[in-house]
Order: structure tokens, then C-alpha cells, then sequence
């Protein structure tokens, strides 16, 4: 879906967003009819809401009817009323302009609470335990992720750096690449961050990888994605809020969480002399800490 993911981006903004989430979820699963509909929708939103079923049947070559029962509605009326109803303009749906500060903080903090429940709860535990194993046995390892993702990316190779693991990082995608041909080899582990799992830039770091004996472990959202459907392990998070901007902090919260568990698995698994490593930067690294509060306290 590669190129249509592309179409997914360029119109998502003229989308409802309720119906553009689960859209992203369920694309890949559309017969050939549902996805000249879905197709339609996303190249011509301004359209649907003036549309009757057959008029918007006769444009899209396709049935609309089954399409809105599988992104939720109840049928196509209640798709083309999301589609004339103004977006809200606060980033998630279940707060409102008249929230009291106070509340806004607790329904923040309850999506972000929720997200992380659902994913300890979706999580394939099979998959997790050899997601440890690799990690384990690999000799290098490589943490990839774009844009937001990036910030995770990088949060993990921090991790496994500051325990002398060889690894590495990079959110520029042709320096992806030359890390997997020069620094990793075969039997090392790359780890594809990617909320979609349709990043363009992390697919091709995928198959690259892939084509060199370099296993690669997806952490990604939707199990239908490219990237899920072809990585070598799979960890899914599950954050389906819906939300306008297309992105919001929970998503990278259920990231960092499954990455934190895998580097604490890592580091009682490894040995002591991981964990002597861990002790030596941390008292390096207290060299650029202050001691006088320290010593205050002791």
C-alpha cells in the first residue's frame, strides 16, 4: 500500500478522522470493490457529503454501502453526515472546549493510562519472549523510526548504548541504509518504529535489511500493515483514540513502554558485565552532575 498510503496522507486533513483512523486499520483488508470506494473517498472528500448513495456509487464504480458498515457506520447516511459535520478543534474527541483545565488533565492522562493497558493486554506473548531472544543474540543493533517515531528510536539506542551495546540509530533514511550494508550483518536485529507501519523510508529499510540476513522487528499499530505483514517479529500497540492531528503523546507512551521492558529484559538477562557497564557510565556520566545536592543529602 505504498502508494496509497501516500493518497491516505495527502487528502487525510480533508477527512473526517474518525473515519480516516479506521480506515488506516482496515485498508488492507478490502476486497477490490471496498477499495475503489475507499479510494474515492480519499480523492474527492469535498464531494461525499452532496452525494447520494447511487450518485456516489455511479462516481466511485464501487458499493459505498458495505464500505460505511466496515468503517463503523450504519450506513452510508450516517458516513456522508460525518463527512458535512466540522471537525473539533481541540486533538482529542473526548475533550471539549468547556473542559475545566483540571478535567482536560485527567482525560490526557486517562487516554494515555488506556493506551497502555490495551497494549499490555493485545500484546503477543509469544512474540515478546522472542523479540527478547533476538535482542539477545544479536551482535548489533539498529533502532529506526521517522519523525515522531524518530524520538523513540533514538531513546532506545540511548538505552542500549549507555550498556555497551553496539547499536545504532539514524532518522535520515539513506544513512538507514548505509548503516545496514556497513555496521550490521547477518544474524543483527533492526527495530522498525512506525505507528502506520506504512513508512515508505522504514518499508525500504525493511527489505534491505531483510536481503542480508538482518532480522527485523516491527513495532507498529495496525497487524494489516506492511510493515507487520513482513517484518520477521511483531509487537503491536494498541492506541486507537480517536484524534485530529495525527498524533498524540500515547502513542509514543505505549512505544517507550514496550521498548523500556525489552531493554530491562535485556539487561537481567545479558549478564553481569552488562550491568557492570551499566554502573560504570552511570558514575561517568555523574561527572557532569552536580554533587553538592548529593552530598546535602547524605
Amino acid at each position: 500500500m505504498n502508494s496509497d498510503s501516500t493518497t491516505i496522507v495527502r487528502h487525510s486533513e480533508k477527512v473526517p478522522h474518525r473515519c480516516l483512523i479506521r480506515l488506516r486499520g482496515i485498508y488492507h483488508s478490502l476486497k477490490t470493490a471496498e477499495r475503489k470506494a475507499a479510494d474515492y473517498l480519499l480523492a474527492s472528500p469535498a464531494n461525499v457529503q452532496g452525494s447520494g448513495v447511487v450518485e456516489f456509487a455511479e462516481r466511485a464504480e464501487a458499493t459505498v454501502v458495505r464500505l460505511a458498515q466496515r468503517l463503523g457506520y450504519d450506513g452510508y447516511p450516517s458516513l456522508r453526515n460525518d463527512f458535512g459535520s466540522p471537525e473539533a478543534e481541540v486533538p482529542y474527541r473526548d475533550i471539549s472546549a468547556d473542559d475545566k483545565p483540571d478535567t482536560v488533565l485527567s482525560k490526557v492522562f486517562e487516554n494515555s493510562v488506556q493506551a497502555l493497558q490495551d497494549t499490555l493486554a493485545s500484546l503477543d506473548r509469544a512474540q515478546y519472549r522472542m523479540s527478547v531472544d533476538a535482542l539477545l543474540s544479536a551482535r548489533s543493533l539498529a533502532f529506526f523510526g521517522l519523525g515522531n517515531a524518530a524520538v523513540v528510536a533514538r531513546e532506545a539506542y540511548h538505552k542500549f548504548l549507555r550498556i555497551g551495546v553496539p547499536c545504532h540509530t539514524s532518522e535520515d533514511a539513506d544513512l538507514q541504509l548505509i548503516i545496514l550494508s556497513n555496521h550490521l550483518s547477518r544474524g543483527d536485529l533492526m527495530i522498525a518504529i512506525s505507528y502506520s507501519g506504512e513508512s515508505k523510508p522504514i518499508l525500504t529499510s525493511m527489505r534491505a535489511a531483510q536481503a542480508r540476513g538482518i532480522r527485523v522487528l516491527a513495532i507498529t499499530n495496525f497487524p494489516r500493515s506492511s510493515l507487520a505483514k513482513s517484518a520477521d517479529l511483531v509487537l503491536l500497540t494498541a492506541v486507537f483514540h480517536e484524534h485530529i492531528n495525527g498524533e498524540i503523546g500515547s502513542e509514543r507512551l505505549a512505544q517507550l513502554a514496550v521498548l523500556e521492558s525489552l531493554y530491562v529484559n535485556y539487561l537481567l538477562r545479558s549478564g553481569p558485565a552488562i550491568r557492570k557497564a551499566l554502573g560504570a557510565a552511570n558514575e561517568v556520566v555523574g561527572l557532569n552532575k552536580n554533587r553538592q545536592i548529593d552530598m546535602l543529602l547524605s
